[in-house]
């Protein structure tokens, strides 16, 4: 995709007039998408970016969580949040026609549905946060409290203790 074109979570977003900027950058090695890297080639902060990973329950079907690049998603936490007993990610090849997106591109806004969207508590000492505009080499920066409204996620405990 090139560079400039609007994804469904930037229109989405434009939509409703909430307060975003977009941050573009090169995804040289596409091979390595993790929140690591794209913090290299970003210059955003790892802490700040927001990785989507798309779950589901064995309850409640397919759900979506959102962590800081840092940490990972504690899948235990994760299911008690959700109402469910047990909680997985979904196959790499299940992303695309669940979300729209392609893996390394997956946005919590503006998916093919709104599934519930959980997010990790670490969001409340952020000021601004940056979450995938839906396409490698893409980043929104919105305020959490924005996120949280526009999607209607909760907030909680999801992340793994620091080792």
């Amino acid at each position: 995709m090139k560079k400039g074109n609007k994804t469904n979570a930037i229109r989405y977003l434009e939509k409703r007039n909430i307060p975003h900027d977009v941050v573009e950058y090169d995804m040289e090695d596409e091979g390595d998408l993790s929140a690591s890297h794209v913090s290299e080639v970003s210059g955003i902060p790892v802490s700040m970016l927001y990785k989507t990973i798309v779950c589901r329950g064995d309850k409640t079907g397919v759900i979506l969580a959102c962590v800081p690049g840092d940490s990972e998603v504690d899948m235990k936490k994760l299911a008690k949040a959700s109402g469910n007993k047990k909680v997985e990610s979904v196959p790499v090849k299940e992303i695309l026609p669940l979300t729209g997106y392609i893996r390394g591109g997956v946005s919590p806004i503006g998916c093919k549905k709104d599934y519930p969207l959980y997010v990790s508590d670490t969001i409340r000492s952020k000021d601004r946060i940056y979450i995938s505009a839906g396409r490698k080499g893409c980043q929104i920066a919105i305020a959490p409290d924005d996120l949280v409204a526009v999607r209607e996620a909760k907030v909680c405990p999801i992340t793994k203790e620091a080792r």
